[in-house]
């Protein structure tokens, strides 16, 4: 869901004239634990949304135990204030009133299962990446009609 997502001109720190952006939207996740026998410790790396190669917002999940073959739900916020982007605001403008700025969400996903105690180890991760579509008059939950996340 989008909260907020604002486009400007100003100067960014040292000066310089660009435009800027402002985002601040929530993201809300399902996350299955199959196991039988075990749960498993889940961490997170910092997540980034970005508009082609610049991150103009990030957030972060905390840790927590999962029980074995449980569904947990958890929400991240992503927030940026006032990102410089230099020279591709014109670009930005040109996008959302055309139906919307491509956006690509990123995170990685580590999970630790002490299988027989801390005999037997198991760790996993999963880099996520999702392309989605911001229109700054919507203010909408986006919701993905079709698989645009690759897990690698």
């Amino acid at each position: 869901m989008v909260n907020n997502f604002y486009f400007g001109e100003g100067s960014d720190y040292a000066g310089v004239p660009t435009e800027y952006l402002t985002v601040n939207c929530s993201v809300e996740m399902t996350i299955y634990n199959p196991a039988k026998f075990f749960g498993m410790h889940v961490s997170f790396t910092p997540a980034g949304l970005f508009y082609y190669e610049i991150t103009v917002a990030t957030g972060q999940l905390k840790k927590y135990y999962q029980p074995r073959k449980s569904h947990h739900i958890v929400s991240l916020n992503l927030e940026g204030k006032r990102v410089p982007l230099y020279g591709a605001g014109p670009s930005l403008v040109v996008s959302d009133s055309h139906g919307g700025v491509p956006c690509r969400l990123e995170f990685d996903i580590r999970s630790l299962a002490n299988v027989v105690g801390v005999l037997v180890r198991t760790k996993h991760r999963m880099h996520i990446s999702c392309s989605l579509t911001v229109n700054s008059r919507n203010t909408e939950a986006i919701k993905f009609k079709e698989n645009p996340c690759r897990y690698d």
